[in-house]
């Protein structure tokens, strides 16, 4: 029996051959990151005529270069985006529970609680947690699923975080959220899925000269081009939108990462929430990972000029990163404790402000 859901050599040369003869397809869509998956996604499910191209390979952008997160919109809600943040908390119980538990589950979150944390940013947090609880509720997601928030004691909070600070340590925070094992596995998931329904989902194939109804493309394996019409073309290229509509302003923030042993921070359980001195409502992640591994993240820089295929941490966030975390460390980490670090583009549009 033919396995719908394969995307391999064969499917993509007879899907390329099919495309080749001509005709009208529904939609066709520019981009094989998660936003371009999901699009194909829902276009095939509906009945309509998909075709997904990507010049390199699924999740080759900044979908593979998160902080492997699903979080629940709480940083939309600090903002007054509530309709934003309760379809965030409703997509992630959704992928938690149906469609992807096997990739995403619940995350521990701890903010310690230092004598050098001032009140109105302890109360800040607790409101934030209490907050998450609601839109956790809301979005009719279990507490089996995502435990509620709750204070905790030093000690327990020690056994999660070992290497956390011990003077002046009242206690911690304590919250979830979702984690990702893998974003670029979530990625294919939901491509696979899109192909299933009948979407022709095509890898290096290079998409020129766009319009709102037609696109060339070029086969990156054999350089054969056709020009394909459709009802709609949408461009889900992410932080390279502009290179396929110069029409679109974009300005993109990097977020670094950087990668540890987990032995570095004494093998945590949870992710060690570290508030970033000066600033309100911005914080740094030390995540522990598969394969004994802790990604500390995430900056948020101004990256202007030509999109590399392949961003690159500054050594200005590598400090940064460090800086902040050892603020409530025992032991200062320096960038010898570093054995990895990755970046990813954020593709905001440019609103003049």
């Amino acid at each position: 029996m033919r396995d719908l859901t394969a995307l391999n050599a064969a499917r993509r040369a007879a899907d390329l051959a099919a495309l080749g003869d001509g005709g009208l397809v529904d939609v066709l869509v520019i981009g094989g990151g998660i936003t371009g998956a999901g699009i194909a996604l829902d276009a095939a499910s509906r009945g309509l005529t998909a075709v997904l191209v990507e010049k390199h390979d699924l999740a080759f952008g900044t979908s593979r270069w998160s902080s492997k997160l699903v979080h629940g919109g709480l940083r939309y809600l600090a903002t007054g985006n509530v309709g934003i943040a309760r379809r965030s908390a409703v997509e992630r119980g959704i992928l938690m529970t149906r469609n992807a538990p096997h990739l995403v589950h619940a995350m521990p979150q701890l903010v310690p609680l230092l004598s050098d944390t001032g009140w109105t940013k302890r109360a800040l947090v607790r409101t934030g947690f209490v907050a998450g609880d609601g839109l956790r509720a809301l979005a009719g997601t279990r507490s089996s699923v995502l435990p509620r928030s709750r204070r905790i004691g030093a000690e327990e909070a020690l056994a999660m975080t070992p290497t956390l600070r011990r003077d002046g340590l009242y206690g911690a925070l304590l919250a979830y959220d979702g984690q990702l094992i893998d974003d670029a596995r979530l990625v294919v998931a939901v491509a696979r899925t899109a192909a299933q329904h009948g979407a022709r989902i095509l890898t290096r194939v290079r998409a020129e000269e766009a319009t709102g109804s037609s696109v060339r493309l070029t086969d990156e394996l054999t350089g054969e081009r056709l020009v394909l019409a459709a009802r709609v073309v949408i461009n889900a290229t992410g932080v390279w939108a502009a290179e396929v509509d110069p029409s679109i302003k974009l300005r993109p923030s990097r977020g670094t990462h950087l990668v540890f042993d987990a032995a570095s921070f004494g093998n945590p359980t949870a992710a060690l929430t570290v508030p970033i001195p000066g600033e309100t409502n911005r914080f740094v992640f030390a995540m522990p990972e598969q394969l004994g591994r802790v990604y500390l993240g995430l900056t948020d820089e101004e990256a202007p000029g030509p999109i590399p295929d392949v961003p690159q941490p500054t050594p200005g966030e590598v400090t940064f990163l460090l800086d902040t975390v050892n603020t409530a460390l025992a032991t200062d980490l320096t960038t010898a404790d570093v054995i990895g670090a990755y970046a990813g583009l954020r593709p905001l549009l440019d609103t003049g402000s």
